[in-house]
């Protein structure tokens, strides 16, 4: 069951969006819209290594996402150049060619990869509000009805 829900989710969200990312460190916050690219479960990203963002994800990788009415948490962490992930790099070329044409070749840029650990989404059941609530560490769903 959650495997399957999980599945109809990430399906749901699309392999490409713009999402916002907010991000963390001694008491400021900060948030921006950025290009993603979604596969295996995880959201992927690139910017440049001397941003205010990747600074915050360097000294605490715990990032928010939000993508209409799904809120994700999730750990941030630098896997490399966005051209030495195949997978990555085909999607976002096919997504945002203009990006890719601008960014993907700078020296600075790097490859984000976001694993979320948290998932709540807002939906209706019945014309019902209901908050589901992924937890991806224990593979578990919750909901909660607002009447």
């Amino acid at each position: 069951m959650y495997e399957k829900k999980l599945s109809e989710l990430f399906r749901t969200i699309g392999k490409a969006r713009k999402v916002v990312l907010s991000t963390s460190y001694d008491n400021r916050v900060t948030s921006r819209m950025m290009s993603f690219v979604i596969f295996d479960n995880k959201f992927y990203c690139q910017t440049d290594k001397i941003f205010l963002k990747y600074q915050q994800i360097k000294s605490n990788p715990n990032v928010a996402l939000c993508i209409d009415n799904i809120q994700v948490e999730g750990i941030a962490k630098n896997i490399g150049k966005p051209l030495e992930n195949k997978k990555f790099i085909n999607l976002f070329k096919q997504y945002y060619k203009t990006s890719y044409e601008i960014y993907s070749f700078l020296e600075n840029e790097i490859l984000l990869e976001i694993e979320p650990t948290f998932i709540g989404v807002w939906t209706y059941k019945d014309f019902i509000p209901v908050r589901e609530f992924y937890n991806l560490k224990t593979k578990e769903i919750k909901e909660e009805l607002y009447l």
